[in-house]
């Protein structure tokens, strides 16, 4: 997630990397372990030295407008300003990671949301601060830039963004336009606000009786465990009982994405863009001919999607196949994990990236870098914020001893060591990575993972366990992501062509999404009508074209994974050089410099090779096991 947009270089991008996961559970229970806390006295040692801070940050960043105008100076006045201008925003970005770590400890805090409000919108005064100097580098002209970027040393570290302003030109608008558009911040970012609060605090949720007696109020997290149930007739009634909750607030989601998708639409039309997609591609330079090859790869693909549901439907003996029978383990799961376990096993699986990886992996367990087990209160899912430049990552988890609890573990992990790669090697300036290379540092540790536990002399029914997950992670990490994907371009599309973007609109196209990816209209399986609310629960939709990074992401770690694997010995160093590049290079440039071009058929194919062996195999040891 990035604290504003990507082309704005002076607010560089955050460095925070959002996974919902879907194994986590709200709150503790009597097997729940004494909770694992991070150390945010590392950032602020208290609440009164942050608020000195921020009371202190406010002066600096309204003091940056007295560089308004004198850019064209000379190179030492340029130098003056961009330092002045970076060093306030690491400091404003710190101050903000710290509030919005203490709230997601427990979102029912109200002091603690508003202390998280205000860092934002000293965010938004920063950006509005700082709005003059795309159109004021413009107007001094690339040529005598170019003259202060090669004789000014001090320029050295700034150069990759300034370039990449000036690479803008044809969208960057005037001085006084972007002090507009840059005032909007803080209203712009309410949709997700709006989102978050709602549906992690004042949405009532139901609670359901299960078959074994227990009583479960379905929020977001009960619902990603109770999904998974062994039991149809219980997963069912999770289906149906959450969605007609969400189903009682389409029309007000559908008016908070629509409100959200406009504001990208007005943006990318007030800077001349052809279409939003174009906008938000444009920042990080990844051409949009990737975002359209990946949904024709995944449509290309969609037979060994529907033979997996096949598979599926064989391995968990039903007659039919129901949208609520993805979710449950191929093999129940004979083995839970505890922390320890966790941390040994990501080691073990890293092994391939090399010694100064783990050690940075022990350092990081060493440490109190992590908030671990569910809590009432507490953000659903996981994630990495590593946007602090001289203070270590922060990872929240919801840890409950599940393999998929280890695998979102390795690959927040993944997240960190890649954001410390990236801070050993460049200047703040350039060390907040594109997500486009983010994603493949996760997905990278989760297929390693997969196949260290493969490797281990196990049963059939744990390596039947194992090749599942692996199914699902191609299922969940890149056909839903691609569906996802599509549905986020087909809302921007419907608001562009001037179309109502209701919550009711938003349910029919996405149902008609849901089925052709799932093979509903060909008998491969069943789609209530009734779970197409499920759009207004993903959280992802709230990023501006985000989500699609997930799916590029596992067939790029994938192809790097496989070149380990099968003994490349170059591949190492090839994986290592992208996460250590940063911010100093354009994503999509840089991997396909070492051979992974996102924009053709190459990535995706080998991907889904990979995922039509793991079926095979899993064939075979079903058919071994029947005779």
């Amino acid at each position: 997630m990035s604290l504003s947009a990507s082309k704005r270089w002076w607010l560089a991008a955050s460095g925070v990397v959002w996974i919902m996961s879907t194994s986590t559970i709200a709150q503790t229970t009597s097997n729940t372990p004494p909770q694992v806390e991070w150390n945010l006295a590392e950032i602020y040692g208290s609440l009164d030295v942050w608020q000195r801070e921020k009371s202190q940050l406010g002066g600096r960043v309204a003091g940056l407008a007295s560089f308004k105008g004198r850019l064209g100076e000379s190179a030492e006045t340029l130098a003056d300003a961009l330092d002045a201008i970076s060093q306030a925003e690491k400091d404003v970005v710190r101050l903000y990671v710290y509030a919005f770590l203490e709230a997601d400890e427990d979102r029912r805090v109200s002091e603690a949301q508003e202390r998280r409000g205000e860092a934002a919108l000293l965010l938004a005064q920063l950006e509005q601060a700082v709005s003059f100097v795309s159109p004021e580098l413009l107007s001094v002209g690339s040529s005598v830039i170019e003259q202060y970027l090669n004789t000014e040393p001090r320029l050295e570290k700034h150069a990759f963004n300034v370039r990449n302003t000036l690479r803008q030109e044809p969208h960057t608008l005037s001085d006084e336009a972007e002090s507009v558009i840059a005032g909007t911040s803080s209203m712009r970012q309410g949709p997700e606000r709006i989102f978050a609060m709602l549906s992690s605090s004042d949405m009532v949720f139901p609670t359901v009786t299960l078959s074994t007696g227990e009583n479960v109020r379905l929020d977001q997290a009960a619902y990603g465990k109770h999904r998974a149930s062994q039991n149809r007739s219980d997963r069912k009634l999770v289906f149906d009982t959450y969605w007609q909750a969400w189903k009682s607030y389409e029309s007000t989601l559908g008016q908070t994405l629509d409100t959200h998708v406009k504001a990208h639409v007005f943006e990318a039309t007030a800077r001349k863009y052809d279409s939003a997609l174009d906008a938000a591609l444009a920042g990080p330079n990844i051409p949009t001919d990737v975002y359209r090859k990946l949904i024709d790869a995944a449509h290309r693909h969609l037979p060994s999607l529907h033979r997996y549901f096949r598979l599926r439907q064989r391995m968990l003996g039903l007659e039919d196949l129901h949208y609520y029978d993805i979710y449950p383990t191929l093999v129940a799961a004979s083995r839970s994990f505890d922390l320890d376990e966790a941390k040994i096993l990501s080691l073990a699986s890293a092994a391939p990236l090399g010694d100064d990886y783990i050690s940075m992996l022990q350092t990081g367990f060493a440490g109190d870098w992590m908030h671990v087990y569910p809590q009432q209160g507490k953000a659903p899912g996981a994630y990495m914020y590593g946007a602090i430049y001289d203070v270590h990552p922060y990872l929240l988890l919801n840890f409950n001893g599940e393999y998929e609890d280890v695998s979102t573990f390795a690959h927040e992990w993944g997240h960190a060591i890649h954001t410390m790669l990236s801070k050993r090697a460049n200047p703040y300036e350039t060390s907040s990575y594109a997500t486009f290379t983010a994603e493949i540092a996760s997905t990278t540790n989760e297929v390693l993972l997969q196949e260290h536990m493969l490797a281990q002399d196990i049963s059939d029914n744990e390596r039947l366990f194992y090749l599942g997950t692996a199914l699902e992670a191609v299922r969940g990490t890149f056909f839903r992501q691609v569906m996802f994907a599509e549905f986020e371009l087909k809302i921007h599309e419907l608001v562009e062509q001037g179309e109502a973007l209701t919550g009711d609109r938003m349910s029919e196209a996405y149902e008609q999404l849901v089925r052709e990816y799932h093979g509903s209209d060909s008998g491969v399986l069943t789609y209530d009508p009734a779970y197409a609310i499920e759009w207004a629960f993903i959280p992802h939709f709230y990023r501006n074209f985000y989500v699609f990074q997930y799916a590029t992401s596992i067939a790029g770690g994938t192809m790097f994974a496989e070149r380990f694997l099968t003994g490349d010995q170059q591949a190492r160093d090839d994986y290592l050089a992208v996460l250590s590049s940063g911010g100093s290079r354009y994503a999509y440039e840089l991997l396909q410099e070492y051979g992974i071009d996102l924009a053709t058929d190459a990535p995706y194919d080998a991907l889904i090779s990979r995922m039509d062996r793991v079926m095979d195999e899993i064939e075979v040891i079903l058919d071994r096991q029947a005779n």
